[in-house]
């Protein structure tokens, strides 16, 4: 059948790596992810060594590495608050940061462990406050997600329970959808407004902007950084998929290579590189993966 990318090697082998912590474990499962048959464009790309090894002492410290990684965004309805909260913990634990994801965070949750501090807006609002936007390192603005670029998130009646509807506002049982568009932003003059706004409730937290992985994103990110953003995400296929319909899961989307890629050169071709940050999300499953995506372009990770 058809080559999937989670197949049963790869998740079996990862859990096993998990449960050991022994680096032999760690190579089976990286094997199969970085030996195997083309399913992602950078599996066509090799990457070439300028020259020996540099030395593991002059290499940055594993504590400095794990900044810049974080976990993508998923909201409290994709996910149980079980593991939205021990994806948030791991991430403070490491250094690196865990996003909040559409949808709002339990308060009783702002001042421990279990704090994301990416805090994300999104079209619909769903439980953005004061309070909310106060306690966050990040403000990410999702203007698209990677596996349904043109679409909201959707979340089933069945999914909002009486947690749910409190932190979004809304009734239990009654299914929500944000809506495709941010219906305040129609121009990056909007954008901009938006930005602004932000930085008076959080003046401390940088301002990311969540776009996705399609031709002519370049153009868009130019945009975004003189709009006054500290921090682009550009967001490919394999990412996004919690909330998605499935025909947008098989057939929407585009490569994060591509955006990435583009994204970087438009920026350096307008003399605005050295303004923002550029992280990439989407199918990254192994320090290869990582390494090829700096390569792109990207100063940080999303998993």
């Amino acid at each position: 059948g058809e080559y999937h990318q989670y197949n049963p090697d790869v998740v079996q082998s990862l859990q096993r790596a998990v449960l050991t912590g022994t680096r032999e474990d760690w190579k089976a499962y990286t094997d199969h992810v970085n030996h195997r048959p083309p399913a992602a464009l950078r599996d066509l790309l090799r990457v070439k060594p300028l020259g020996p090894p540099v030395p593991l002492d002059e290499v940055e410290p594993v504590s400095s590495i794990v900044r810049r990684f974080d976990s993508a965004a998923m909201s409290l309805g994709a996910l149980s608050p079980e593991a939205h909260e021990a994806l948030a913990i791991a991430m403070n634990r490491l250094g690196g940061r865990s996003n909040s994801g559409e949808g709002g965070e339990d308060p009783a949750r702002y001042h421990d462990q279990r704090r994301s501090e990416i805090k994300q807006i999104a079209s619909g609002r769903f439980g953005v406050t004061p309070e909310y936007l106060i306690n966050a390192e990040v403000l990410q603005i999702k203007i698209a997600q990677g596996a349904k670029p043109g679409e909201g998130g959707q979340l089933p009646g069945s999914k909002v329970d009486a947690l749910i509807a409190r932190l979004r506002y809304a009734r239990p049982g009654i299914g929500l959808i944000s809506p495709p568009p941010h219906h305040d932003i129609y121009s990056i003059e909007d954008l901009a407004q938006l930005i602004f706004d932000l930085r008076q409730v959080n003046p401390e937290a940088l301002i990311s902007v969540k776009l996705v992985s399609h031709a002519g994103v370049g153009t868009i990110a130019a945009g975004v950084v003189k709009a006054g953003a500290d921090l682009i995400t550009i967001s490919g296929h394999d990412g996004g998929t919690g909330a998605s319909p499935l025909g947008s899961i098989r057939y929407a989307g585009v490569p994060w290579e591509l955006g990435l890629s583009e994204a970087r050169q438009a920026l350096q071709a307008n003399a605005l590189r050295e303004r923002v940050l550029l992280q990439t999300d989407g199918g990254l499953k192994s320090g290869l993966d990582v390494v090829k995506a700096a390569m792109l372009g990207a100063d940080s990770f999303g998993f």
